[in-house]
């Protein structure tokens, strides 16, 4: 104290009358004061020791293992107008259950009798296919028969040529005889005529001698005259032989161009009824797509077009179904520092949005509330988000999900890895240093970090 009253206070008497300031007095105990240190100094030691599972948090939402059981929308297939709905929402509907009817809005689909008429127009094509058919192997058989013909006038036709070839070659030679013949003829009809004038010879032996003469010549100018008979008639017969190849290549071209005509008649025809025999099945396949069905089992969530007589386009989404059935899994994002510890199959504790648990990471076994899970699929390109997609599923050896667990739902995902002791993972921290992982390469086990 400063010393300034007069007035004393007895230290021991007046802390003896309070039993606060007895409790809360310094007593000088060093003894205890170290034992408690010591004490407290070996527990942290020991604690430093402890086994520490390394783990890597992850948030997520549940979601199904396939795409098929996720929530869907059904869409009609054709425009129309809404005109009656069978369904409402949170309804539960049958594969194949009708959700509402459409009508027609497309003016070229209004005639009731419709299909009755593309059946007639079909039938009436196809007779004239038929009748093009027929035309067509008609002019067939027609060309074969002028072929054939053909064959037999060319034949004919060049027999007649050489015949007068022959002709012509036997007429000249006759000629060459008969100039012989002459030639003779007019040599003794000198030689007589000079034995004549020497009066060696009478003037009938010449008259004779004359006589011979003219007979020889009418044989020449006879074998000439046929021998340009027979020049003509192989001229002749050399131009019937090009005038039959003529007439019969514009019968034949006439009628294979009618063949062609026909068959591309026909093809045309065929083409027709082809796609008319396709708007008939168009036309069927639509008169069904006037009832929205539902694709699969499940319950109606909400319905997106509602209006009685609102006029929908081909797509329009229509209503939202939750598959009935489906198998859960957990979708949860990770960083890319963390990508490379992960392995198919790695043990994953899960954390469920509405489902309360007391959560200690380093020591899983003592955790509550938490459920097992292991990895099944890793993405191998980064989200949207900057962070890897991972898919986990229920792990068989845990306790089953909650059965109340839906499709949407929150999580968070506590991946696990090597058991280490604590000071280890304290100074990993400390260091910015990835957890360590082992890689299994058949019967060894490789640390990785």
């Amino acid at each position: 104290m400063l010393n300034i009253s007069d007035n004393r206070l007895d230290a021991d008497n007046y802390i003896g009358d309070y039993k606060s300031l007895q409790e809360v007095q310094h007593r000088r105990d060093p003894k205890k004061r170290l034992r408690g240190l010591l004490i407290t100094l070996l527990f942290s030691l020991a604690f430093l020791f402890v086994p520490w599972t390394q783990n890597v948090r992850a948030p997520g939402s549940v979601i199904t293992l396939y795409p098929s059981q996720r929530p869907q929308t059904v869409q009609n297939v054709i425009p129309g107008r809404i005109d009656h709905w069978y369904v409402r929402e949170g309804e539960f509907v049958k594969k194949g259950d009708t959700i509402l009817r459409i009508t027609e809005i497309q003016d070229a689909f209004f005639d009731p009798a419709l299909i009755e008429r593309t059946r007639k127009q079909i039938t009436a094509r196809t007779g004239a296919m038929e009748n093009y058919r027929e035309k067509a192997e008609a002019l067939e058989d027609q060309i074969e028969a002028l072929t054939v013909n053909k064959r037999n006038r060319l034949e004919q036709a060049e027999n007649r040529v050489a015949q007068t070839r022959f002709r012509v070659i036997s007429d000249s030679m006759e000629v060459e005889a008969s100039r012989v013949d002459f030639d003779i003829a007019n040599e003794r009809y000198g030689r007589m005529n000079e034995l004549f004038k020497q009066g060696l010879k009478s003037l009938t032996d010449l008259e004779t001698r004359q006589l011979t003469v003219q007979e020889t010549q009418a044989r020449l100018i006879s074998a000439e005259n046929r021998l340009l008979a027979s020049r003509n008639e192989y001229i002749n017969a050399v131009i019937e032989l090009s005038g039959v190849e003529n007439d019969f290549a514009e019968k034949l071209g006439k009628a294979r161009s009618e063949r062609n005509s026909a068959r591309s008649s026909y093809f045309e025809t065929e083409a027709a009824v082809t796609h008319l025999e396709n708007q008939l099945s168009n036309i069927e396949m639509r008169l069904g797509n006037y009832y929205v069905t539902a694709p699969q089992p499940g319950y109606v969530t909400k319905a997106i077009s509602v209006g009685i007589g609102e006029n929908i386009a081909a797509g329009t989404k229509i209503v939202s179904i939750m598959p009935a059935t489906y198998d859960l899994a957990t979708e949860i994002f990770i960083d890319p520092v963390d990508f490379p510890l992960l392995r198919k199959g790695t043990k994953v504790r899960l954390i469920f949005d509405g489902w309360p648990a007391i959560v200690f990471s380093g020591w899983p076994q003592l955790s509550n509330g938490t459920f097992g899970g292991k990895i099944l699929a890793i993405d191998n390109f980064i989200s949207p988000n900057g962070k890897y997609r991972i898919l986990v599923v229920p792990d068989p050896d845990e306790i089953p999900w909650p059965e109340d667990l839906r499709f949407g739902s929150g999580s968070d995902g506590i991946l696990l890895f090597k058991d280490v002791p604590l000071w280890y993972e304290l100074w990993r921290q400390l260091n910015g240093f990835p957890p360590d992982y082992y890689h299994n390469l058949g019967e060894n086990t490789v640390l990785g970090g």
